[in-house]
């Protein structure tokens, strides 16, 4: 019988529990592009880490700076679309 290695991962912490000082506002969006994909969706929390609280928290932020056009919706944004005149 082989003798099998088990693989333990890297523990996943919450970065706005860790930091408390670290700002969970719309008007950062420098912070909130780290938990969204390059396609503008928003990454689960098993994957990023992130306590319940502060993912709830964090769903909100990010659409609120998709609201005021500070994020994007998706990666299909492009100003080179135009529109079609008859």
């Amino acid at each position: 019988m082989a003798f099998r290695k088990k693989f333990t991962p890297k523990r996943k912490f919450c970065r706005f529990c860790a930091d408390e000082k670290l700002p969970l506002d719309y008007k950062r969006p420098d912070i909130l592009r780290d938990f969204i994909t390059e396609r503008g969706k928003i990454i689960a929390r098993r994957i990023t880490g992130t306590c319940a609280r502060h993912q709830r928290r964090l769903t909100t932020e990010i659409k609120r700076a998709r609201q005021m056009a500070l994020l994007f919706y998706s990666a299909v944004h492009s100003s080179d679309v135009k529109k079609h005149t008859a």
